[in-house]
């Protein structure tokens, strides 16, 4: 594995929690516990569909323009720290209420929109599959660390995460609370497109 490669999700895994700064406004105990709760089950799902699957079927695709399931880990893991580090630098700006009323979507329609996925979407350069990783198990590892760093943010942040903004190519203008649910529905998503590479009749037995 090339070191350098490494080095952009390294340095993106260790950008913590902590991060964020401290304001007296906050998330709501349901806001709290549905968020978490989401990054939970989306994280279990994962995990679920990872668990035993052998190389054969981890590098197995469909055709050529189809990605297999470790580059869709691959994608999951990279844009799980880039993603973080893109709320945190919104979460870093001024706060300003004034931009609710430019915010067009709610929780429910951002994760129905992600979870479409008759629509297709090309990822940037750098959240592309390139072999960043030496394998799943360490994409996974990646994905672990900041997955369960940015629960432990939500069960225990004070931050004020709802007057805190950034424009989503695709959204629009959300706050930093929509953005973290945006994260964990990303994830979804592609775990979904994991679950139809599995289920291709061609799929690998073993």
């Amino acid at each position: 594995m090339k070191k350098s490669l490494w080095l952009a999700p390294v340095l993106l895994i260790a950008l913590t929690a902590s991060s964020f700064r401290v304001a007296p406004g906050t998330l709501t105990p349901d806001e709290r516990k549905y968020a978490a709760d989401y990054y939970s089950k989306t994280k279990a799902r994962l995990l679920k569909d990872l668990n035993g699957l052998s190389e054969a079927q981890l590098e197995w695709k469909a055709d050529s323009t189809r990605w297999s399931i470790y580059q869709c880990m691959e994608h999951i893991a990279l844009s799980e720290s880039f993603i973080y580090q893109w709320l945190a630098m919104s979460e870093h700006q001024p706060a300003n209420p004034d931009k609710q009323s430019e915010v067009k979507v709610t929780i429910d329609q951002i994760i129905k929109m992600m979870l479409d996925r008759s629509h297709k979407a090309q990822a940037p350069e750098m959240l592309k599959p390139q072999r960043q990783f030496t394998d799943t198990h360490a994409a996974w590892h990646a994905y672990e660390l900041r997955r369960d760093s940015t629960i432990d943010y939500i069960r225990t942040t004070q931050d004020d995460l709802k007057d805190h903004y950034f424009k989503h190519p695709t959204l629009g203008m959300i706050d930093v609370y929509q953005g973290l649910i945006f994260l964990a529905a990303h994830s979804e998503r592609h775990t979904e497109q994991i679950e139809e590479v599995m289920a291709d009749p061609n799929f690998p037995k073993h």
